[in-house]
Formats: structure tokens, sequence, C-alpha cells
């Protein structure tokens, strides 16, 4: 659909009339002192239904510059299809696990045993691919804790990039404390681009390395608006073969310090969850999209893109046009009063 952007501007098309009419008419010129003994060779070149059809063309295709630059004045657009368009929610943050604990098989995934960092995997590629509109961003953290994905809207490439991710990367260890300092500080320099923000942090263990105590860390949180949502990720019981024979029940998650998870949770406002098998982690993911719905896309949103320079270049042209045969005219004038005239 076409458009203008400022019709109003078209009340100037008839200025030139307008001023044609108003203003005072130019004094006639004197005539021209020169005298030509013969005329015959000065019509064939100057005849004048020639020189009025010259000034009837030159009328019209100043008419049409005129036309065009009050045209380019009113910006005509073009008004594209209805879009939606979805809008930043949120900071989103993802802290992973990758501790040597997070290798236990005591997860299922399509009917096969496989470890915990890899069902984590499938569930929360899911889960970054729903979150349309969120800036997203990823720590992996063990011993260390380092930045992997800053916030982004590029939800492929966290995913690409949390796939590649593996169990040691960061150390054996687990520094929960230094993983949450290091999201508070990435969405506090970062905190006027999205209205929430928002921490999801999964472990299946205690904090046993960094600098930080994770306590501490969750009344950082705090401070800056940081809601963390912790996941304790581990069966409470496996059957492992035994030194006797036979197999004996254990529970692979002692380590997990529920506790501590809680408490993150409980003091930014979050929430602690408990994944003991695949199905519940992804209960608890989609239950994080609940508990933090994805904006919906703003509808209405229609593409404009403006053409004033269209009409403009043309009429530049024409004007270029106007200048060029007048300057020709002038020229042509100019050697016929050179050429020597012969006594009639």
């Amino acid at each position: 659909m076409w458009s203008l952007a400022w019709p109003w501007a078209l009340a100037a098309l008839p200025l030139p009339f307008i001023m044609r009419y108003l203003l005072p008419e130019a004094r006639g010129l004197s005539e021209a002192g020169l005298r030509v003994p013969s005329i015959e060779s000065f019509r064939t070149l100057m005849d004048r239904s020639a020189t009025e059809q010259l000034l009837n063309w030159r009328f019209w295709v100043a008419a049409l510059a005129w036309l065009l630059l009050v045209l380019a004045a009113a910006r005509p657009e073009r008004i594209g299809d209805e879009l939606d368009v979805p809008v930043a929610g949120r900071n989103l943050m993802l802290a992973v696990d990758l501790s040597g604990s997070m290798d236990q098989k005591d997860f299922e995934l399509g009917g096969l045993r496989v470890d915990r960092l890899t069902a984590t995997k499938a569930v929360a590629t899911d889960f970054i691919e729903r979150r349309e509109g969120d800036r997203i961003g990823l720590i992996l953290f063990g011993e260390l804790a380092y930045l992997q994905v800053p916030l982004t809207l590029d939800r492929k490439t966290v995913n690409a990039l949390l796939l590649e991710a593996f169990i040691g990367l960061a150390g054996e260890k687990t520094a929960i404390g230094d993983a949450i300092t290091l999201a508070v500080r990435r969405v506090h320099e970062q905190k006027q681009e999205a209205g929430e923000q928002v921490l999801v942090l999964l472990t299946d263990g205690a904090n046993t390395a960094g600098e930080v105590d994770p306590i501490k860390a969750a009344e950082l949180a705090r401070q800056v608006g940081l809601r963390i949502y912790t996941i304790g990720i581990g069966a409470e019981q496996m059957e492992v073969a035994s030194l006797i024979g036979g197999r004996r029940p254990i529970n692979p998650s002692a380590d997990l310090d529920e506790d501590t998870l809680t408490e993150i949770a409980r003091l930014t406002g979050g929430r602690y969850f408990r994944a003991t098998d695949t199905a519940s982690l992804q209960d608890i993911y989609k239950l994080v999209d609940e508990l933090e719905p994805v904006e919906e896309p703003e509808s209405g949103f229609r593409p404009v893109k403006s053409y004033y320079f269209v009409p403009l270049g043309m009429a530049v042209a024409l004007v270029i046009l106007l200048s060029l045969t007048s300057l020709l005219q002038r020229l042509l004038l100019n050697r016929i009063r050179e050429v020597p005239l012969s006594a009639g």
C-alpha cells in the first residue's frame, strides 16, 4: 500500500501560478539594436513557430519538475504487510554445572542410560528454543565459572555452544557462588536492556570451590534484582554392582546440597526444583516457562520504506536538462550573432 507521509506538502503545487499573478510583471526589454539587412538565414535557425514550440516544451518540463519536487516533499512511502514483532522480555542466564559428578549415568533418554549432562543438554536446548524474545546468556561452571555466551537474542548460538560443552571443561569441583556472581555481573552491566533479570542454575552437588559463598552471592543477586531458579539434578536411587556379587541400591545424589539451593532461590524470589529423571527435568523447564512467560509478539507493526528520492532524483534530472538546453540556446544565439551577414 502506497501513502504520503506529509500529504499537506501537496498544497504547494499551485504556488508558481499564485506567484505569477501576485508579483508585478517585469518591464519589457528594449528592442535589439542590431539591424539585419537580410534575415533569411536567421529565420532558418530561429523560426518564430519553432521558438514557441521550444518555450512550450520547456514550460511543460519545468511544470513536471515542480510536480515531482512537491511529490518528493510529500515523502511517498510504501507500507508493507502487517508483521508480528517479538519483544525483548528479559535477560535470562543459564548456569550449567560441568563438574565431574555430572558424569553419573542415572538418567534415561530415548530408552538409553545417559549421564546427567547429556540429559540436561537435551532438555535445555528445547527450553532455549522456546524463549523467543529473551536475551539469553550461558555460564558454564565447575571449579571455575566462565561466560560461554554473553546475553544475546541468537538462540541457535546458545544451543550450539551448550551442546559443545563437556564434563570437566571447567574443573572437577563445583563453584556455585562464583557462577551466581558472574551472572550478577553480566545482568547488572546490561540491566537497562530488558525488564526482568532471571538466572536458571542447574547443579548436582554442593559448593566445593570458588571464592564467593553461594548465600553471599544470592544476596548480591537480590540487590540487583536477579531472580534465581535453582535445579538440583540427580536420581535419588540407583542400583550398582556389589563387590560380593549381585546389585545394591545407592543414592547417587548424596552430595546434593538442597538446603543451600533452596535458600538461594528463596533469597532472590525464585524457586528450587528437584529433577530426579528426564521427565521431571522437562517438567521443571516447562514450569519455568510458566513462571517466566515469553512475551507475546506485538502485532500491528507494518514496515515502511520511503521512496522520496525517486521523484527528487527525477526532478533534479529535469532541472539539469532545462539548464543544458538553456545553455545550448545561448551558445546558438551567440554563434548567430557572430555569423557575417551579407548586404541585402
